[in-house]
């Protein structure tokens, strides 16, 4: 099984019923299979921050959810952390980074560098996979602080796993 299906499984496994998303080709496998499951509402976005109100309202609502997006979202969300840190509802958000590995964009790298300390400013908790053997515990093990301790917690996925991008001629 792909790492991207093995998450898929532990978020099914951690009872998520909403994930909310930007798309995004490094987590295109990963939408799919939510998008293909009847169980799992997968909610489409315009901008990330609107994806830490849905998680407030799924949690509201008695549901669990995820929110999935890239390192370059997670500054358009800022200000949305203040809502998870002031009301205290979990938010397990997970983020593919851009910015590392081969990066070809030159606009990535700050928000790349910078989503580690802007995510732990906000009280984000965050861990990291950097190896597709490492994914499916890593999010488990996010779910459960998220959900089990009310917590935010971001699983970033290194660009290097994701592999790099690049032009396309």
């Amino acid at each position: 099984m792909a790492w991207q299906e093995e998450i898929f499984s532990a978020l099914k496994a951690a009872n998520v019923k909403q994930v909310s998303y930007v798309p995004d080709a490094g987590h295109a496998t990963l939408i799919k299979l939510v998008a293909g499951d009847d169980a799992i509402k997968s909610v489409p976005l315009t901008t990330e921050e609107e994806g830490v109100a849905l998680a407030a309202g799924a949690w509201l609502g008695g549901d669990r959810s995820a929110l999935l997006m890239q390192s370059s979202g997670v500054g358009n969300c800022v200000n949305m952390f203040s809502l998870v840190s002031a009301c205290r509802f979990p938010l397990l958000a997970l983020v593919t980074m851009r910015g590392e590995f081969g990066e070809m964009n030159p606009w990535q790298i700050p928000m790349g560098t910078g989503t580690p300390s802007v995510l732990e400013a906000m009280g984000v908790r965050t861990l990291r996979v950097t190896q597709g053997a490492e994914a499916a515990e890593t999010v488990a093990a996010a779910a459960v602080m998220a959900f089990e301790a009310d917590q935010a917690v971001a699983v970033l996925i290194s660009q290097k796993l994701l592999g790099a991008k690049r032009w396309r001629k």
